[in-house]
Parts: C-alpha cells; sequence; structure tokens
C-alpha cells in the first residue's frame, strides 16, 4: 500500500488560491497521501501585487521553485484547475522528469501556451453571454494594455459556483483576486515537445460549465489528445461541487503511476 502513496501538488486557477483546494487538500491527507497547495504569484496569500507581475514567469515563479527544490528522485502528481492547466504545461516541459502524472481539471490544456489565434479561442473563456463580467486595472496608464483582470462579483457564482454550495462560494466571494494580464501571454517550451510527450496527461472534464465552456475543453482535448478523459457533471468549480468525486477521480487516475 505504501507504493501507492502519492504526493500531489495542487495547481489553482487565475483568481483562486491554494485555498480553493480545502476539501481535497483533507480528503487527500486523510487517505494518507502528500499534498502541496501553491499561491502563484499575486494570488491566495502572496504579498505580491497582481498589478505589479508583468510576465507569466513571474506569475510561475513559486511553482518553479517548489519544482526545482524536489529530490532529484521524487516524482510528483500535478493537479491543475483552469488557467492553472498553463502553470503546469511550462513546468511539464521545465521538469518532466519529476512529474509522473498531470491532472487537469476544467483547465487550459494547449502545449505551448497561446501561440495561436485558435489556441486563444480554445484556451481563454468567451463570457460575452453574461455581458460586461471583468474589472480591469491599468497601473501603467490607460495607453497601456490592463495590469490585472478580475471577475465582477454579481457574476462570481453564476459563472463559476453556480452547483457549489452556497457557503463555499460566499467563502470564495471573499477570497478571490484580481490576476495578471500577464497571464493571457504565456507561451513556453515550443523547442522541448519530445519531453511534454514523456509525461502522462488525464483531462478531467466539467460537463456544465459556465467558464470553460464543454467545447472549449472538447476543442483542447482533440488538439492535444490526453491519456485519458475523465467526465464530473458539475460547474467550473468541482473541488466544491463534488469533492468526493473529484477526489475518486484523482485517485483513479493516479492509481497507475
Amino acid at each position: 500500500m505504501d507504493k501507492k502513496k502519492q504526493h500531489f501538488v495542487m495547481v489553482h486557477g487565475v483568481g483562486h488560491g491554494a485555498w480553493c483546494w480545502f476539501k481535497l487538500q483533507h480528503l487527500l491527507d486523510s487517505s494518507g497521501h502528500k499534498v502541496s497547495c501553491l499561491d502563484l504569484a499575486g494570488a491566495g496569500i502572496s504579498t505580491k501585487d497582481p498589478n505589479s507581475i508583468l510576465s507569466f514567469d513571474e506569475y510561475h515563479q513559486p511553482l518553479y521553485d517548489f519544482m526545482s527544490a524536489l529530490p532529484l528522485d521524487e516524482k510528483v502528481v500535478l493537479v491543475a484547475h483552469s488557467a492553472g492547466g498553463l502553470n503546469v504545461t511550462k513546468a511539464m516541459h521545465e521538469f518532466s522528469n519529476k512529474i509522473s502524472l498531470a491532472i487537469f481539471i476544467a483547465a487550459t490544456m494547449l502545449p505551448s501556451g497561446f501561440v495561436s489565434d485558435q489556441d486563444l479561442i480554445d484556451g481563454i473563456p468567451n463570457l460575452s453571454e453574461f455581458g460586461d463580467v471583468y474589472k480591469l486595472e491599468f497601473s501603467l496608464g490607460p495607453e497601456n494594455p490592463p495590469t490585472s483582470i478580475g471577475l465582477k462579483k454579481e457574476f462570481q457564482r453564476r459563472i463559476l459556483y453556480q452547483m457549489s454550495p452556497k457557503e463555499d462560494s460566499s467563502l470564495a466571494s471573499m477570497l478571490l483576486r484580481p490576476w495578471p494580464y500577464a497571464i493571457s501571454k504565456a507561451r513556453f517550451g515550443r523547442d522541448k515537445e519530445i519531453d511534454v510527450k514523456n509525461v502522462r496527461r488525464v483531462y478531467i472534464k466539467t460537463m456544465y460549465d459556465n467558464m470553460m465552456k464543454p467545447e472549449q475543453q472538447d476543442a483542447m482535448i482533440r488538439r492535444w489528445p490526453p491519456n485519458e478523459v475523465m467526465i464530473i457533471n458539475t460547474d467550473h468549480s468541482p473541488f466544491f461541487s463534488a469533492s468526493h468525486e473529484l477526489f475518486n477521480l484523482i485517485i483513479k487516475a493516479s492509481s497507475s503511476c
């Protein structure tokens, strides 16, 4: 049994932080697994101002530092939610020898980030049906691109948590932060595709997702097929709306590592 215990590294999406994994952290820890939940730069309890982060590399630095510090003989299971898929894919390019499995939960899954127009169509949510949902900050002046983006409070439950317990979405509304605009400029690893192919990937598709629409998830799955696709009938945030079911899928996906 000891050989089946894993080290799970949980990577949140935009606006969120390590806090969003609290239910999964408990379930995995109670099952005897090791769990590390990270705050990316400007997220969660990070002291960085999201408006000061002007490159994807800077936003990604906490995961890079964590993976760099792992012993050479240790492999982890990376678990990404939403735009955290960009960070996990970049880590696959950088540390393929330290990753036994990458799990993408309703996540952006593009082999080199936003390289083409099709990558933008598939990987960036289209929320136009909801109206004006974003609050933009222009710390470098209105003549420059925004420095951070946030989801307006009145849209958060409808877009992210419509099937989740209301107390969880209420807590999230107090903890969500704007995210650096630099995330939309993520490009990486085009010269290391062979390394990426050596990492097994599992995609968990969220069927009632208002943020990352199922058809967008399907498009990314078609263009870069993972080793396995799993289905969960939830909103964008199954770590709240179906934490036990998500836990079981993660354990099943990692059982062959």
